[in-house]
């Protein structure tokens, strides 16, 4: 497969973080409901034109693992996988 978005589009896979802690204490499902979504950048679009018509580069970049909105990217399926698709101001940080 091969995806090319528009503009300041982004393409991500989330990564499911471990519902155990270090201790062995399972997390319930409801901890997690209100924290940022971790997930790995896979495509990356140009970027967003300004009024000038320049086109404003991306601050992230494909293989980028971040933390974006909970309800800001949309999910759709391509080829039976999942992916979240957003814009660039869905991401919250980049995680190094």
């Amino acid at each position: 497969m091969n995806l090319k978005p528009l503009s300041n589009h982004i393409f991500l896979e989330t990564i499911e973080e471990e519902k155990i802690t270090k201790s062995g204490i399972v997390l319930p499902e409801t901890s997690e409901k209100e924290k940022p979504i971790k997930g790995k950048i896979i495509a990356v679009g140009p970027g967003k034109k300004n009024d000038k018509g320049e086109i404003i580069q991306m601050s992230v970049k494909v293989g980028d693992i971040v933390l974006f909105k909970k309800y800001g990217p949309d999910e759709i399926e391509i080829e039976d996988k999942k992916y979240l698709v957003g814009d660039e101001d869905d991401i919250l940080a980049i995680l190094e």
